[in-house]
């Protein structure tokens, strides 16, 4: 059983920075491609960022691309995000996920196969 612990809940006030980290409990952290999405009150869970098994490429939504930074530790087996000039709009419950297959489809949850419980950022303006 794949079991992935996002960081705990954050406070921030809006323009300041935050990392997340995820930790997973999986011997072979490096199969998995890894992802970090989020959900909103009343809005579905969006794609937010993606990064290969071998930390080589990655990927991001438009609403955070040049402000947000997916890495990865395989030898922690530790997935972070990197969250710099927060926004309001950034206030969401995160997620960090991991999949196994090589579909490509880095922003579709549904190729996902592992979940975290999910982590509340709260940015204030």
């Amino acid at each position: 059983q794949v079991q992935l612990l996002e960081s705990g809940e954050k406070l921030v006030q809006a323009g300041g920075s935050l990392r997340l980290s995820c930790a997973a409990s999986i011997r072979t952290f490096s199969i998995y491609d890894m992802g970090w999405f989020r959900q909103a009150p009343g809005k579905e869970r969006e794609f937010v960022a993606a990064i290969v098994r071998s930390g080589g490429n990655t990927y991001y939504a438009d609403s955070v691309k040049g402000r947000f930074t997916i890495s990865r530790d395989n030898a922690k087996n530790t997935l972070y995000l990197q969250m710099n000039s927060l926004k309001p709009e950034d206030t969401a419950v995160y997620y960090c996920a991991g999949k196994e297959t090589r579909s490509g489809r880095y922003w579709y949850t549904g190729d996902y196969d592992y979940w975290g419980q999910g982590t509340q950022v709260t940015v204030s303006s």
